[in-house]
Order: C-alpha cells, then sequence, then structure tokens
C-alpha cells in the first residue's frame, strides 16, 4: 500500500491534500546573506497557518543537512500547524555538499540516506520522505555525480520519490538521463526550478522523458515573468502532460514571507490567491488545476 512519509508520521497519499513541491521552511545554510537564512519558528508558523487558511494542506521542505536542516523544528510546526511536512534527505549542489561528500563514497552517502528514510533523521526517529540531488550552473560535478548516483541506490531500496535542484534550471535532462542509469523509473524524478529556463522544447523534452516537472519558482518575476509560467503550464496541459506538472515557490528568503515583517514578499499564500486564479483565467480548468495542486504531488511523492 502507498504512502505519504510525512515528519509527523506516515499518511495515505488521497489524504495530503494541496501541497507545494519545493519550499524551505527553517533553514540554516552556511551562507553570509542573512536574508537567506530562515530560522524564526514563529515566523514559520505564522506563515504557515496563513497557508493553511489559503487553502494549503502540505509542504515538501527540501532543506537539507548541508543546507541547516532541523528536523525537531519540522516536527514542532507541523504538528502545531496541522500542515503536513514531508522533509528531505540526500544533498544540495556542490558549493553546499563539497564538505559533506568529498573522500564518501557512493554506498556511504546512499547508506546515510536509507537511514534517514527508513528509521530517522539524526536519531531523532523523524523520517525523510524525498530524496535530494542536485546540480551546478551548466554542470554534474564529480561529487554531484556521487548524490545523484547515491540517491538512485536509496530510490530503488526504499522507494522515496527523488527530487532535484537545477542550477538555473540547467541539466534537467542531464539529471535524467544520470538516474535513468542507474536504473531508477523517470515517473519517480521530479526535475526542480525548471521554471528557471523557461525554453519550451526543452521543457516539451522533460516532459516526454516522463518525469514531473517543477514549477517552483513562482512569484519570482527577477528570473521570468509569471505570465510565461501559466503559457508554459497551459500548453503542457494542452500537450497532454497536465498530470506532469507540480507547483511551488521556494520562498527561502526572509524577505519572501511576510511572516518576518522584512519585506513583505509574496509569501506562501501567493500561489493559492494570485496564481490559481490566474490560470483559471487563462481558461485552465478546475481538473486541471487540481492535478496540479493535489493529485500530481499525491502521485509524485508516494511511496511503495
Amino acid at each position: 500500500m502507498a504512502i505519504i512519509r510525512t515528519v509527523c508520521g506516515d499518511i495515505a497519499p488521497e489524504s495530503l491534500g494541496v501541497c507545494y513541491a519545493h519550499e524551505h521552511v527553517i533553514c540554516r545554510p552556511p551562507v553570509e546573506d542573512p536574508d537567506l537564512i530562515l530560522d524564526s519558528e514563529e515566523a514559520a508558523l505564522r506563515e504557515l497557518q496563513w497557508f493553511r487558511e489559503a487553502g494549503g494542506r502540505a509542504i515538501v521542505e527540501m532543506t537539507t543537512a548541508d543546507y541547516g536542516r532541523d528536523a525537531h523544528a519540522l516536527y514542532r510546526i507541523s504538528l502545531a500547524t496541522g500542515v503536513q511536512l514531508i522533509a528531505a534527505t540526500g544533498h544540495h549542489k556542490e558549493a553546499f555538499c563539497g564538505p559533506w561528500v568529498e573522500g564518501r563514497s557512493v554506498p556511504e552517502l546512499a547508506d546515510r540516506f536509507i537511514r534517514e528514510i527508513l528509521e530517522g533523521i539524526d536519531r531523532t526517529g523523524i523520517r525523510a520522505g524525498v530524496i535530494k540531488a542536485g546540480s551546478s550552473l551548466n554542470r554534474i560535478t564529480p561529487n554531484e555525480e556521487k548524490v545523484f548516483r547515491a540517491a538512485a541506490i536509496a530510490h530503488r531500496h526504499t522507494g522515496a520519490p527523488i527530487s532535484t535542484h537545477t542550477e538555473a534550471g540547467t541539466m534537467g535532462l542531464e539529471q535524467v538521463a544520470l538516474l535513468k542509469s542507474e536504473g531508477v523509473d523517470p515517473a519517480r524524478i521530479i526535475i526542480g526550478h525548471v521554471d528557471r529556463n523557461l525554453d519550451w522544447e526543452y521543457h516539451l523534452a522533460l516532459a516526454r522523458a516522463g518525469v514531473y516537472l517543477s514549477y517552483d519558482q513562482i512569484s519570482k518575476e527577477k528570473y521570468a515573468p509569471d505570465r510565461l509560467r501559466v503559457e508554459f503550464i497551459r500548453r503542457l496541459i494542452a500537450e497532454g502532460h497536465g498530470k506532469q506538472i507540480l507547483l511551488g515557490g521556494d520562498m527561502a528568503r526572509k524577505s519572501y514571507w511576510p511572516s518576518y515583517g522584512t519585506g513583505g514578499g509574496p509569501g506562501l499564500t501567493y500561489i493559492l490567491w494570485r496564481f490559481v486564479p490566474w490560470l483559471r483565467a487563462e481558461g485552465v480548468p478546475e481538473e486541471a488545476i487540481a492535478d496540479l495542486l493535489i493529485h500530481n504531488p499525491a502521485r509524485a511523492l508516494a511511496i511503495g
């Protein structure tokens, strides 16, 4: 029987509800930019409460150990808000994973990923439900390749899906080829940040490869206008790929969260209150919207 593994325990896929595919709720990355450090549980509680009031029910929390993951905090926040959080094992791109991966073998990495899915993160008993792997701009470094190969082993052992970071949307097809070479079914792969690279033929090639496309930069007009995201999603649905699209905002800065009071940015309600109505206005039918928000995440995140 299929399940989705959340920080508070396993749930049935059909009980997941409206889910964002790629976010950060608590993270303390080793960076100098304080805007990238989301360390307030109080702010997270407020933001997730607003998300829930907007209709949200679940979030894939893509913070890995090298980016400052805090399993206990995620558990507390999920319990307090009623928002299901799916935690990540695996690693980010080279800039973060390097010190964690250098000198370690693929089996060593895979063993840790498997343990975090089956037993718990750092002996907490709080288990991860998705495996992350990331690549750098226009390349997959040797350390990143080790993470991808370890992610594939962990996937084969646990059934957990693999969700990726692509730098500026590059290397998605190469990620798919690498994971397929390790025996991963494309239907168990989520390619992240594809809307950083709004090249129609690239998106169509990814969709035809059978993977999920994560449109998770929604609201970030500095990368591309949302009108293009709407257009690409509408076109993919028309091409028959509507069941392979996931949505998210990757709100990984204090200034993106109104709850921090630093910038009043779009926040976790933007997709539900602004972007989804825009899709409707452009003729995307309700059943397709339900796929984007509910049914696709339930399939993509299912284990077993």
